[in-house]
């Protein structure tokens, strides 16, 4: 798909804004309070009264928490539209209903609020001729405020992240590649820190008729519709500290400087599309880079039952790599999720598995595939996780324009497995500890640079919100 699709996909997010506004005018019912009512509860039920009004100081002695079994958001209902607000992931991203999430919860003036973050402090040892070591800290805080608006419901948020002060490098990650550290070179068997900012955006949305609601979300900057969920905010991949090597060919637009969102839900479907800014961003990680409309999404979710998620994505990136800016890309993914709460001798735990693929089509350049199964499993203070990962690469010796290799396209694997137990230490907090190894199965050519049989792995202690 080139250009020419743009004003046909994009133009859903206008649709949505009018549906959005003429439903408002036409005196639609409002969602029922800030209940979690499910996606076939009438749109005509009787407003819940809404909980009053907490002081400051009440906030933070009000908040509840769970472990892993999920947590009590029934003060609280979906961003998008009236459904179970566990399925909320990141972006307008959706996952399985039955999904786990960790944080803490209060409401403080006619706000439902909610907190998540962690810090992890790792330890990486990458093998093989081009592997590194390096003991860092990893971190993401996120904050979430909703509140009924106009017979509809309004929601902000705010995420950030201390990665920049690891430095521009960021971490050892071998078959890592994507984006700069100084605007000259690529980074390659390395992953690149988050910026500072990660999220800041608002969501409305207000249902047109029964079962069908229409939303509108902006961020600057935000997430847009591409992808499954992001790997750091879906169960199946946030237990492993390690970013996938195929992030740039599924979620790497999770940042992204400019994004604009439109789209309807209907019962358990959602169709929706965005207006959001394609380049990557800059090697400035502190900064806020200047907003641009100039690429498009299609993404159509569908949730069959509560322990699935599946979706499909087609997306036009308008210059996405800042040191080729002639090129453009075609990104098409598709994913499926599946999560399943369980209890064994009165332990709660939950298992989740994530199967997706993504293509990146460049233009001018080529076309490259990337396939990823991921799983965790729960029970209790338990936590085992797994991943799978085949991607075409072309982008290992783009440091080294010398190399005979330059350019080629390798077809490389690799394969992760670890495990953590989390510490009986507070009510709000929890303190993981644990580890991974990882494999791989690279093409011979890669030998001597590689060599013959690599392996890696990482210790890490987590503290999160819970």
């Amino acid at each position: 798909m080139g250009d020419g699709g743009k004003p046909a996909m994009g133009g859903l997010a206008g649709a949505a804004a009018i549906l959005l506004l003429s439903g408002s005018a036409a005196g639609a019912q409002p969602m029922p309070g800030m209940a979690m009512p499910s996606s076939s509860a009438a749109p005509d039920a009787p407003p819940t009264p809404s909980a009053p009004a907490a002081n400051t100081s009440d906030v933070l002695a009000g908040m509840g928490r769970s472990g892993m079994g999920g947590m009590n958001m029934s003060s609280m209902q979906g961003d998008l539209a009236a459904y179970p607000a566990l399925r909320d992931a990141s972006g307008t991203s959706w996952q399985p209903d039955s999904s786990p999430m960790e944080g803490v919860m209060g409401e403080a003036y006619g706000w439902s609020l909610m907190a998540h973050g962690y810090a992890t402090l790792d330890y990486d040892d990458q093998g093989g001729p081009r592997g590194d070591q390096k003991t860092f800290v990893e971190t993401m805080f996120m904050g979430m405020a909703q509140r009924p608006l106009g017979g509809g419901t309004f929601t902000l948020r705010a995420m950030g992240s201390l990665d920049p002060l690891m430095g521009a490098r960021g971490y050892p990650l071998l078959l890592g590649t994507g984006e700069t550290p100084d605007g000259k070179t690529e980074l390659v068997d390395r992953q690149h820190p988050h910026d500072l900012a990660m999220e800041l955006a608002g969501v409305y949305s207000h249902p047109i008729q029964r079962d069908l609601s229409g939303f509108l979300y902006v961020g600057w900057p935000g997430e847009p519709a591409i992808g499954p969920v992001t790997y750091m905010h879906r169960f199946s991949g946030i237990a492993n500290p390690e970013a996938p090597i195929d992030h740039h060919w599924l979620d790497s637009t999770h940042i992204t400087f400019g994004v604009v969102t439109g789209g309807l839900v209907w019962r358990d479907w959602k169709l929706e599309s965005s207006w959001f800014k394609g380049r990557e961003p800059n090697q400035f990680r502190y900064d806020f880079d200047h907003p641009r409309l100039d690429s498009w999404s299609l993404r159509l979710s569908w949730n069959p039952s509560p322990d699935w998620s599946l979706q499909v994505s087609r997306a036009h990136l308008k210059s996405p790599e800042q040191l080729d800016p002639a090129q453009d890309q075609d990104r098409t993914t598709a994913s499926a999720t599946y999560n399943k709460a369980y209890r064994i001798k009165g332990v709660v735990g939950d298992w989740q598995t994530t199967f997706a693929w993504g293509r990146d089509a460049d233009s001018p350049g080529i076309t490259s595939d990337a396939y990823l199964l991921e799983s965790a499993a729960a029970l209790g203070r338990h936590t085992l996780f797994a991943r799978a990962e085949n991607v075409s690469k072309n982008e290992l010796f783009a440091d080294d324009p010398d190399s005979p290799l330059y350019g080629r396209v390798f077809n490389v694997s690799k394969y992760s497995v670890g495990y953590f137990y989390t510490l009986p230490f507070a009510r709000v907090y929890g303190v993981d500890v644990g580890g991974l190894a990882s494999r791989y199965s690279l093409p011979s050519a890669l030998n001597v640079t590689y060599g013959s049989n690599p392996a890696s792995f990482m210790l890490f202690t987590r503290v999160k919100l819970r």
